[in-house]
């Protein structure tokens, strides 16, 4: 008699939200707002955005092994304000 048992493993997905601004005086500084302290910086936003994947990783790979929660936007929102000069106190413009 041969018993085969099957082992399903299901791979959650994992979603970042994150951000990339100009850095002065040059390069780009990117960082992920749900992982605190994970910021990162290059000459080029391909280079920002390739070390935010390993930072990430190495982050997430840190909290599994101390058994930590991993973080998740569930409910966030994002808005762009947008202000034109009228907005402003005139004695500033």
């Amino acid at each position: 008699m041969v018993f085969y048992s099957k082992l399903i493993v299901v791979m959650k997905n994992y979603s970042f939200r994150t951000i990339i601004e100009p850095d002065d005086p040059k390069g780009f500084h990117g960082f992920v707002p749900i992982l605190k302290g994970l910021h990162t910086s290059g000459n080029t936003i391909l280079e920002v955005k390739k070390n935010l994947k390993e930072a990430i990783r190495c982050h997430i790979e840190g909290l599994l092994k101390d058994k930590q929660p991993i973080p998740q936007e569930e409910e966030t929102m994002e808005i762009i304000q947008t202000f034109s000069q009228d907005d402003f106190s005139s004695q500033y413009a």
